[in-house]
């Protein structure tokens, strides 16, 4: 198997918003070409911890990035890491820690917005840090780095539902209505993307409660979706992908070599 990946995280997008207000990703699902799973966050479900748990497979009491605050490299082996490994190119579209975990730590704007760098991890990246950044120029990020380097993976990572969580909480129109505008700027590049070969999964770091954070055990905190989209996945209704097989999965799409676990259900 050997396939070119896109991972879009959603980042702070709960199951059950995802489920009844991501239109565009639901047609799909509708049409047959394209299948939703519930995932399980692991705990603690913050952000960086779970970027490092969805790109490396390992649990946050394991990796040793229990927190947002950890800034530091990783000590693990990536996606990122595997498929450069292999002669596979990278590219990303991310919130800045993602920078700090796979190429270089602490973050320097300067110098790391933009990153054009073979002999990194992640090779061809525009990463921000602000919450606030607007999805719609993310995407416009991400594509330009897939027009000009048509990476093998490529990582897009918008931060806004997250944001609309933090200041307004779950159940409110602007953190719905955070998801539909992803869902709608989503349906601008989805069609170029399986296009162009690329198969496409759509999940999330953790979801968002009522306090307008998240950390623990509730359902709402916890519960994320996995939209998988392209001809190489079963749409297997019986599937019971975890977060820590997300890696794994993604190298088998890639097709290099790794030891990570895998939701073979997934995979035709």
């Amino acid at each position: 198997m050997k396939h070119n990946v896109i991972l879009v995280v959603l980042d702070g997008l709960n199951y059950e918003v995802a489920r009844h207000a991501m239109g565009h990703l639901q047609a799909y699902v509708g049409a047959g070409r394209a299948a939703l799973y519930k995932l399980e966050c692991e705990l603690p479900s913050l952000s960086r911890p779970l970027y490092e748990c969805i790109l490396t497979g390992v649990t946050p009491i394991d990796s040793g990035i229990v927190h947002n605050n950890v800034s530091r490299l990783s000590n693990q082996r990536s996606v990122f890491h595997y498929a450069t490994a292999a002669g596979l190119s990278t590219a990303a579209a991310a919130y800045h820690w993602v920078s700090e975990l796979y190429n270089r730590s602490p973050f320097v704007a300067a110098r790391d917005r933009h990153t054009d760098n073979i002999e990194l991890p992640i090779q061809h990246a525009h990463f921000y840090w602000s919450d606030h950044y607007p999805d719609s120029h993310l995407f416009a990020d991400a594509e330009n780095l897939r027009l000009r380097h048509a990476p093998n993976f490529l990582l897009v990572h918008p931060m806004n539902i997250d944001d609309a969580g933090h200041k307004h909480g779950l159940d409110t129109a602007q953190y719905r209505n955070s998801a539909r505008s992803a869902d709608i700027i989503l349906a601008d590049y989805l069609k170029g993307w399986l296009d162009a070969g690329y198969q496409v999964l759509v999940t999330a770091d953790h979801g968002m409660n009522n306090d307008r954070s998240h950390n623990g055990l509730l359902a709402e905190e916890r519960e994320v979706p996995l939209f998988v989209i392209g001809d190489a996945f079963s749409f297997n209704p019986h599937a019971a992908p975890k977060q820590t097989e997300l890696c794994g999965t993604l190298c088998e799409l890639l097709g290099v070599a790794h030891d990570k676990p895998v939701c073979r259900e997934l995979l035709k």
